[in-house]
């Protein structure tokens, strides 16, 4: 099966870029694995289209802020979790309304797609510096989705 492990975030702010640290792990501990591309990308709504077309299974990794949670929880989400029934304005489509998109407009879109989102503390600072709890946070994510990656994961939260 053709997998992208898709790290998403902003590097700059903090612990906005804990989903491109993983990658960048990962990176590491799967290069040379066959049927399995690791990237990082900035990028969101229409412009992940070109990043994830032609793949079997997509795996991403990002932040995320809920009202009360830890940060540097690590949840295991599906796009459903996302699902608001209607589309959003178009230039800051989410991803759930990309990948609908996609298959609309019959692209070879993921037909399986799992979500791993970091509960951040701070998305605001400028600081190339993750955290301390989300910096502690990135070690299990990385085993959370080479499990993933190999079959299953259960995360902690």
């Amino acid at each position: 099966m053709k997998t992208l492990i898709l790290g998403i975030g902003n590097t700059a702010l903090t612990d906005d870029g804990v989903g491109c640290k993983v990658a960048q792990r990962l990176q590491k501990r799967l290069r040379g694995r066959s049927g399995i591309t690791v990237k990082e990308t900035a990028l969101s709504g229409l412009s992940l289209l070109d990043e994830i077309t032609g793949y079997e299974r997509l795996i991403i990794i990002d932040a995320i802020q809920t009202h009360d949670g830890k940060p540097g929880a690590i949840y295991k989400l599906s796009p459903s979790d996302f699902k608001t029934g209607r589309m959003a304005i178009i230039h800051d489509l989410g991803l759930v309304s990309t990948l609908e998109l996609g298959r609309k407009l019959e692209m070879d879109m993921p037909r399986e797609v799992v979500i791993f989102a970091i509960e951040a503390k701070d998305m605001a600072t400028f600081s190339e510096k993750l955290s301390p709890e989300v910096d502690k946070a990135v070690p299990e994510a990385v085993e959370v989705v080479l499990k993933e990656a190999s079959g299953g994961a259960r995360p902690s939260q």
